[in-house]
């Protein structure tokens, strides 16, 4: 296929006998299709988490029977990362972690779930990042080469660890990766590349985790460091047109936003995110007549600007993916007609104030919550004022108080602009929660 490099035959290293600690099993098994591969691969393999046993126990019960030689819970101990030969990052850790650096003075390599996978797959690996539209991308482009008759896999930030499914795979399918920036920044250099970098867009995000601008861009680019890497990115923002003249290598726009067909979920930025999709999918030889099916067919994903339902003539979206200033910007631009913005949670370090100025223009007001929503408070009242914003500490509050204001032709849109972990799991409970609470208003009589 033109302009892309497929995979090569690679040998997956050996684990057998090799001392392996696993940092950071997670809560929710994020780490368990690493567990799983190593432990069954001959690894004589340490489980470290700062978790409790209660809040690791449903994925310490999917690891029962496995050959593990350690699990240590509550605390990292730091003889575990002295002893290791390799140590295996949940991505959810800074690199700078105190045992981090413990491992790097001992010796230990440092490698994480994705480049384990990327070492051992046969199948050539698109990857695909962005500051927001990764999920639904990666989707769309797997989509289409499904249906054009392609064996396609999806995995990494959406749909969990591939690693188990290797046995499976060959030189003939292929593997859509939707990855993070953590995921990004714990590559090493010797990570094999990627056949195709999809990047969506770039704006601010998860400052608070990559301590700078600069740093968060840095862990971004990395998948266009191989100039054997097709990179396909959006036609209409500067800042991907310059790392892309910047670098060696072939590069391919999105589609001009005229060719892509009307799509049943709304917002230009998601018109955007199918014409990335659709370069993509055209650059690895799928007709644009099946790329167009798919995108007319594509109903979205949940927590994106998902419709919930609509009480007393008062529509309600759920957008609790929104994560980042950026990403609600995009959300208030979708919408038509009058909105009442749910923004709260926990900020991630990027500067509230243009989406203040950003949502001032869009908004009948606002309902901000959780941990950063005094911060959220003062910008939108610098935006907008006082009258119509009102500051609580939690979303069931928040809902209450834009269902009461809210007129029938008005929208109550969820897009929080933060994390969630301050009172939640993680963006689909909150988003679970809304569409719950939505449910259970009942129409006015």
């Amino acid at each position: 296929m033109p302009g892309v490099a497929l995979a090569t035959t690679r040998t997956a290293p050996s684990w057998t006998g090799r001392r392996v600690t696993l940092m950071g099993l997670g809560r929710h098994g994020g780490g368990t299709g690493a567990a799983k591969y190593l432990a069954q691969s001959g690894a004589v393999l340490t489980i470290s988490d700062a978790g409790d046993a209660e809040q690791l126990k449903a994925s310490l019960e999917s690891l029962s029977g496995l050959p593990i030689h350690a699990v240590n819970t509550g605390g990292h101990l730091e003889s575990d990362f002295r002893a290791a030969d390799v140590v295996v990052v949940n991505p959810a850790v800074r690199r700078d972690h105190p045992c981090l650096q413990v491992a790097r003075e001992s010796g230990a390599q440092l490698t994480s779930e994705i480049e384990i996978f990327l070492q051992a797959s046969p199948a050539p690996t698109i990857g695909v990042t962005g500051s927001n539209g990764k999920s639904t991308t990666a989707t769309m482009l797997a989509e289409m080469l499904k249906a054009a008759g392609l064996r396609t896999w999806l995995g990494g930030n959406i749909g969990g660890s591939l690693l188990g499914a290797l046995p499976q795979m060959s030189g003939d399918d292929w593997v859509v990766l939707e990855l993070s920036s953590f995921q990004l920044a714990h590559l090493s250099d010797h990570a094999p590349a990627c056949a195709m970098a999809v990047i969506t867009n770039f704006a601010p995000n998860h400052l608070d985790w990559h301590g700078s601008l600069p740093e968060y861009a840095a862990a971004k680019r990395r998948l266009l460091n191989a100039p054997t890497t097709l990179a396909v990115v959006d036609a209409h923002d500067p800042t991907l047109a310059d790392w892309v003249a910047s670098r060696d290598g072939a590069s391919r726009p999105s589609w001009p936003l005229a060719a892509v067909p009307p799509l049943s979920i709304p917002g230009e930025h998601n018109r955007r995110n199918a014409a990335c999709a659709a370069a993509a999918a055209e650059a690895l030889g799928v007709p644009p007549t099946t790329i167009r099916r798919v995108l007319r067919d594509f109903r979205g994903l949940e927590h994106r600007l998902q419709f919930v339902g609509e009480v007393d003539g008062v529509r309600f979206y759920n957008d609790s993916k929104s994560t980042s200033p950026h990403a609600t910007m995009a959300a208030l631009r979708a919408l038509r007609g009058p909105v009442w913005l749910l923004a709260g949670g926990t900020a991630k370090g990027a500067d509230l104030r243009e989406l203040a100025a950003h949502a001032a223009e869009r908004i009948c007001g606002a309902a901000v919550f959780g941990r950063s929503r005094q911060d959220l408070a003062v910008a939108l009242q610098d935006a907008k004022g006082s009258d119509t914003l009102h500051a609580c500490e939690t979303l069931a509050e928040a809902v209450a108080w834009c269902r009461s204001r809210a007129r029938p032709g008005d929208s109550v849109l969820l897009s929080p602009a933060c994390a969630s972990h301050d009172q939640f799991a993680d963006y689909r409970e909150r988003g679970s929660a809304f569409c719950e609470l939505v449910r259970s208003l009942a129409p006015s009589r």
